[in-house]
């Protein structure tokens, strides 16, 4: 398999870095600057988007936790009335995705980002549930592809997976968490001055949320050549490195119109667009785990006790996948395998609702679907091709708008009079994984393909337009042209 970018120090890369002022030409010494860099970013940056990402979920997963709390009894709501609440909070979240994900290439992410998560904290209107949860979506859609818009600004490929993997770790601990902390209010805040515990819960969720997000403003970081604290040398080689996987750079803006285009028209971008929306209909199942859990008859703070580890499990599966495949520069068989390992959780509790074999399959399930999930994600910086920077951040908006979609009709799979079995809820679960694995499976052939007119277009000696550096390769397609580094391939 032909590898999709060069190690630091080798002759492909760093033979010379084209005299670039600021960037060292010492092959050692330049590797050296640039772990130094990594490390100054991965600071500034990963504990900021962890912990947003925590706290964005924790407001998402308040209402499946207060579930068990009581809410449906002191709203009184019935039939579908909770499974509408929990898919408005999506036809929001939709909504805004493409044009929000636009508005990080033109102004600062660093500003953007917590100015939406302070709006998501403030909106806790107990007088209508609906259009709280349609509010909170709307609110939340900038965050999670602005967030991974902003890692692909400035980790490479063969860094981009574990990053994801972290950030998405912040989602799937925040479902463990979500159940310590309602087990803490239930049990000793409930009813405490006559507030119920799930009041109790969305208030302080709230108040974390906003005072996180204005100190977030002064840590984030922008794009290299914007962000404050960077030394001149810092900032060269952020660019350089990233102009060596690409031959283009995110500082040179393009229309707008014409990036969304580019991302419409790849056909690579509607396959992992494919695999996200299978994904996400088998993985809305964590909207209804402390239900599945409450099958068990056990006390509320025990139910919400037991949440707790199936998604510890699949955060560390989510990073041990994930530092593999960016270790071995692969991503198929590490998406695949998973979904192998979930489709069995899924089956599993169709056949069955005894304790011991149905929460063994919620380790599988949330192991399975989302121990891969981040792999998709950094699957898409490189099938976006990865720059222009507006194509780019369309691609994460629209694999993330229609990945959504399916966190509108899937609750309803999930009706109160199937359960305890969620018997037709689990074979849909099933039939959207083995989908997923084919279009990977299809999304890989194809790659494989592209790799071929790659080196064929290489070996016939092609150049770009005429202000092409040597040995730059042109990609045509319908959205327009993008001039790829010689050497460039898509990792497979």
């Amino acid at each position: 398999m032909p590898d999709d970018i060069a190690q630091p120090g080798s002759s492909h890369v760093e033979n010379s870095p084209d005299a670039i002022p600021g960037v060292p030409r010492n092959p050692i010494e330049y590797a050296a600057l640039e772990r130094q860099l990594v490390r100054k970013v991965d600071w500034r940056l990963m504990p900021v988007l962890v912990l947003m990402i925590v706290l964005n979920y924790l407001d998402r997963n308040a209402l499946p936790n207060a579930r068990v709390q009581g809410i449906e009894t002191d709203l009184g709501l019935k039939g579908d009335d909770y499974n509408v609440a929990i898919s408005v909070l999506f036809a929001g979240y939709i909504a805004l995705q493409i044009p929000s994900n636009m508005l990080p290439t033109r102004v600062r992410p660093s500003i953007y980002l917590p100015f939406c998560m302070a709006l998501w904290g403030i909106v806790k209107d107990f007088r209508g549930l609906v259009i709280c949860r349609f509010s909170l979506g709307f609110l939340e859609a900038p965050f999670f592809p602005g967030a991974l818009f902003l890692l692909s600004s400035w980790y490479t490929p063969k860094e981009l997976a574990t990053r994801t993997a972290v950030l998405y770790t912040g989602s799937l601990l925040s479902g463990g968490f979500g159940g310590l902390v309602g087990a803490g209010v239930q049990y000793g805040l409930n009813n405490v001055h006559g507030l119920l515990s799930w009041k109790r819960l969305f208030i302080l969720k709230g108040i974390i949320t906003v005072g996180v997000s204005l100190l977030s403003i002064f840590i984030l970081v922008d794009f290299p050549s914007t962000t404050r604290g960077l030394a001149d040398q810092e900032r060269a080689i952020a660019i350089h490195r990233l102009h060596r996987h690409s031959g283009t750079v995110d500082e040179a803006k393009g229309p707008i119109l014409q990036g969304i285009k580019m991302a419409i028209v790849d056909y690579k971008v509607w396959l992992l667009t494919a695999i996200i929306i299978t994904k996400t209909s088998a993985g809305a199942v964590t909207s209804f785990i402390p239900t599945l859990v409450a099958t068990f008859k056990f006390s509320a703070v025990q139910w919400l006790l037991m949440v707790a580890p199936p998604y510890v499990f699949a955060a560390m599966v989510a990073l041990a996948i994930s530092m593999s495949s960016d270790k071995h520069s692969e991503r198929y068989f590490h998406l695949v395998t998973p979904l192998v390992a979930g489709l069995a959780g899924y089956t599993i509790a169709a056949t069955s609702t005894a304790l011991a074999p149905r929460y063994f399959s919620l380790f599988l399930m949330l192991g399975g679907v989302y121990g891969s999930y981040d792999i998709s994600l950094a699957w898409m910086d490189f099938l976006a091709i990865p720059r222009p920077l507006e194509k780019r951040a369309a691609a994460f908006a629209i694999a993330n708008m229609v990945g959504n979609f399916a966190q509108i009709y899937s609750p309803y799979m999930y009706n109160a009079n199937t359960g305890p079995r969620y018997l037709a809820a689990m074979v849909a679960n099933s039939v959207f994984v083995f989908a997923s694995i084919c279009v990977a499976t299809v999304l890989r052939f194809c790659l494989v393909w592209e790799n071929q007119r790659l080196e064929a277009a290489e070996m016939a000696g092609r150049e770009a337009e005429p202000d092409s550096k040597p040995g730059d390769v042109v990609q045509r397609g319908p959205g327009g042209v993008v001039r790829l580094r010689s050497g460039f391939r898509y990792t497979l």
